[in-house]
């Protein structure tokens, strides 16, 4: 994959960037299941289930919201601004919030900075050392 630099990802939309990073923090999440424990596939759903909604997304991104960099913050911010259709089973505020987070995802995978993704997710995991 072609890596871009951060002038370059900044160029897509939050939006855009939400849609990447969203399947990006899936990955994330599977990954950390997995690890945990060895488990039947309908088990690992129900748990992933419970990591990917909005709720817990908007609560882990006010977790590590003080970590951020002022540039990563920057991009968090237009991802929670962006207009977007808000779903009838959660908040505006947790989508937006969701949304900033996944934006924020989207646009580390593109510059490639997967160790700072691994911080960031496992201080959202509440596994920070």
């Amino acid at each position: 994959m072609q890596l871009l630099t951060q002038t370059q990802a900044k160029l897509y939309s939050p939006l855009a960037l939400a849609f990447l990073g969203d399947s990006v923090y899936e990955v994330l999440v599977r990954q950390y299941l997995l690890l945990q424990a060895n488990q039947p596939a309908s088990k690992l759903h129900e748990k992933k289930v419970q990591l990917v909604c909005a709720a817990f997304q908007a609560k882990a991104a006010e977790r590590i919201l003080p970590q951020l960099t002022e540039d990563e913050l920057a991009v968090y911010k237009r991802g929670r601004n962006a207009n977007n259709t808000i779903p009838r089973h959660t908040s505006a505020q947790d989508y937006h919030r969701a949304t900033g987070l996944e934006c924020l995802f989207g646009f580390l995978y593109l510059i490639g900075a997967q160790a700072r993704m691994e911080t960031l997710f496992a201080a959202m995991m509440g596994d920070e050392e």
